[in-house]
C-alpha cells in the first residue's frame, strides 16, 4: 500500500483543524478586534471625520471592509463575478455616508457577508483546500484567510479611530 502524499494526508487529517482555525480568524478575538464589537455603538455622528494621523474616515473604512469582503466572497462563489476596478471601486467616493441609514445598511451587509464566510468555513461539503474550479491558483481556505487578514487590519484601524473619537480628538 502506497503512503499518502503530504497533500492527501492534509486532506484526511487537517480539515477539522483548518475549519476551526478559519472560524477563529474570521470571528476575531484574541489579538484581533471582533467586527461586531467594533461596530456596536460606534459614534456614527462622527463617521465622516478624517482625524489627524488617520488616512480615512470611519465611513470610508466600513465601506472598504464591506466592498472588499464582498469581492473576496463572491469571487469564490460566482465564476462570472467581476471585481470592482481597483482602487476606485473598493472605496466610497466621499468620507461621509449618503444618509443616516447608510452606515447601518453597510454594517448589516458587512456582517451578513462575514456570516456567509463563516458558513463556508463550517460546511463540511466544501473542501477548503481544493482549487476553485474557475480559479485553480486559489482555494476557499486562501480566500477566507484573505478575508480574515484584511478585516483584522481595517477593523484595527476602525477601533483606533473609534478610541480617538471617543477621547474627544477632533
Amino acid at each position: 500500500m502506497k503512503a499518502p502524499s503530504n497533500a492527501a494526508a492534509l486532506r484526511v487529517h487537517a480539515p477539522a483543524a483548518l475549519r476551526a482555525h478559519a472560524l477563529a480568524m474570521l470571528d476575531g478575538g484574541g489579538a484581533h478586534a471582533r467586527a461586531r464589537d467594533v461596530l456596536r455603538g460606534f459614534p456614527r455622528r462622527h463617521a465622516d471625520l478624517r482625524l489627524p494621523g488617520f488616512a480615512h474616515s470611519a465611513w470610508e473604512l466600513l465601506e472598504h471592509l464591506r466592498i472588499a469582503q464582498r469581492d473576496l466572497l463572491h469571487f469564490g462563489l460566482d465564476p462570472d463575478f467581476r471585481s470592482p476596478k481597483w482602487p476606485r471601486g473598493f472605496w466610497p467616493s466621499t468620507p461621509a455616508p449618503a444618509s443616516a441609514s447608510a452606515w447601518q445598511a453597510s454594517a448589516r451587509a458587512f456582517l451578513a457577508d462575514l456570516k456567509a464566510c463563516q458558513r463556508l468555513a463550517r460546511d463540511r461539503h466544501v473542501d477548503l483546500l481544493a482549487p476553485l474550479a474557475h480559479s485553480p491558483d486559489t482555494t476557499w481556505f486562501f480566500q477566507l484567510m484573505l478575508v480574515a487578514d484584511h478585516n483584522a487590519y481595517h477593523l484595527g484601524q476602525l477601533m483606533q479611530l473609534r478610541r480617538a473619537l471617543e477621547s474627544g480628538a477632533r
